[in-house]
């Protein structure tokens, strides 16, 4: 067991270090946040603002590193500056969780709790597979994704860079959405999507070229 350090103890960062208690890989938290609510999240200690990775005596105590911000494009560089800092960067999975043996998961990403991501998937950097997400068969999902509670990625959808599929919302089989797209709460994509927009409703439409940065 070790020592993992947090980026960010919002609400996030509370499921990712209760998840990364769950592997039983780590027994100590700490965390860095710019604007922290409380000296202590779930008893772990706030040790500074997040710039404070830099500090080599923490790093020593904290050997490990992984980014809770919900923003994708923040999380993508504070990983990539961790790395060239020299922490380690873990890849958390739930153990309540079902992931395939052939499926590959980019350093930074977290699987929760009841999700499942299944044969020949492949997640990039900084991924987030939310409580009760499914991935199906030989999907691709670019750095930075995040699939919302009870989202469902058909078989061989492709998703670009950082985007976001929301809460509830389902992608049929073979599909390709672009990167910095938003799926909203509760859609359902049937047709393929460019970069950069927002899309909702039974089909999903296409709201407005946004991105969800």
């Amino acid at each position: 067991m070790t020592a993992l350090l947090i980026l960010g103890s919002g609400g996030h960062g509370k499921v990712v270090a209760e998840t990364a208690i769950a592997t039983g890989q780590f027994q100590t938290i700490g965390w860095l946040d710019d604007a922290p609510s409380q000296s202590t999240v779930l008893g772990f200690p706030v040790l500074g603002a997040i710039a404070k990775f830099q500090d080599t005596d923490l790093q020593q105590r904290y050997p490990q590193a992984i980014v809770a911000i919900g923003n994708p494009k923040l999380r993508l560089q504070w990983l990539r500056q961790l790395q060239v800092q020299g922490y380690k960067i873990p890849t958390l999975v739930h153990p309540q969780s079902v992931v395939s043996p052939s499926a590959t998961l980019g350093l930074g990403s977290v699987v929760f709790a009841q999700a499942a991501i299944n044969a020949e998937a492949h997640l990039g950097m900084g991924c987030i597979v939310n409580t009760g997400a499914t991935v199906d068969h030989d999907c691709q999902l670019g750095a930075g994704v995040h699939c919302c509670p009870g989202s469902h990625l058909a078989g061989e959808v492709q998703v670009g860079e950082r985007s976001w599929i929301g809460i509830g919302a389902a992608v049929i089989q073979q599909i390709s959405i672009g990167s910095d797209v938003t799926i909203g709460a509760g859609a359902t994509v049937i047709r393929n999507l460019p970069d950069g927009v927002t899309a909702v409703g039974v089909p999903a439409r296409v709201l407005s070229p946004v991105s969800p940065c």
